[in-house]
Order: structure tokens, then C-alpha cells, then sequence
């Protein structure tokens, strides 16, 4: 393996602890659509720019013709996460617990989706890592 392998899950990671904590941080009294609302208006002008860095001089208007429904659903999720990182945090979970517990259980979910969806093999090795997740949901939240 090399560094091509790594850096997005790097990335991902140094994203997602910047991300936990702006979620566990948002003002309490803040309506979490409005701070969402201005979050993805920077998140597109971001990706826009980046769109223009990256593209080669293609046209963003020729490149939306190639748009399917996964743009559309990844939208209603991304809210999803969002608010649900929001009010999980609102809920009192601490970032130390919070984040780990919603991981494992999307871990032990995305098994399922593999094996049913993607004919992903489901071997003893990924039942005992879930059998493990569920040991340490237990130890976590005890």
C-alpha cells in the first residue's frame, strides 16, 4: 500500500474531529438549519473553487449533466448527519462517547448493506469484529 491509499482516510479523519467538534460546539441556542444554512453556503463555495482548480478548464454546467439521483439522496443525507451530530451532542452526549457509539453501530449497518447490496463476503473475521463493536457498546455506555 501507498501514500494514494492513505491520504483520504487522513483527510477524512482530520475533517471529522474539526467537524465533532464544530457539531458539539454550536450554540445551543442557535436553530441548527440556520447555522447549517451558512455552513453550505461556504461548503459551496469551497467546492466551487476547488471545482475550478481542479477541472482542467471543464464546464460546471457540462459536468451537472452528469448528475444522478446520488447527488440528490447524498444531499438529504449530509443533512442528516448534520442535524443528527447536532442534536446528539444537544442530547448530552460527551465527543468521547458520542461519535464512538454512532461509528460501530454504522459499522455493524454497513456489513449488512455490503453483504445484501454489494455481495460482500461476511466472514467469521466481521463477525467477531461485530461481536467485538457490540462488547464495546456495552463497555462504553456502561
Amino acid at each position: 500500500m501507498n501514500i494514494y491509499m492513505f491520504w483520504p482516510i487522513f483527510l477524512a479523519v482530520f475533517a471529522d474531529v474539526f467537524y465533532q467538534i464544530c457539531s458539539k460546539s454550536t450554540p445551543a441556542t442557535l436553530n441548527p438549519f440556520a447555522g447549517l444554512t451558512i455552513t453550505y453556503l461556504v461548503g459551496a463555495a469551497i467546492t466551487m473553487v476547488i471545482f475550478f482548480i481542479t477541472s482542467g478548464g471543464q464546464s460546471l454546467l457540462t459536468e451537472w449533466k452528469s448528475i444522478n439521483w446520488t447527488t440528490f439522496v447524498l444531499g438529504f443525507a449530509i443533512v442528516g448527519l448534520e442535524v443528527g451530530s447536532i442534536y446528539m451532542y444537544r442530547a448530552g452526549w460527551n465527543i468521547n462517547t458520542g461519535y464512538i457509539v454512532k461509528s460501530i453501530i454504522l459499522a455493524m449497518a454497513l456489513i449488512v448493506v455490503g453483504y445484501f447490496i454489494y455481495k460482500e463476503q461476511f466472514t467469521m473475521n466481521k463477525a467477531i469484529g461485530i461481536a467485538a463493536c457490540m462488547l464495546g457498546l456495552f463497555f462504553i455506555n456502561k
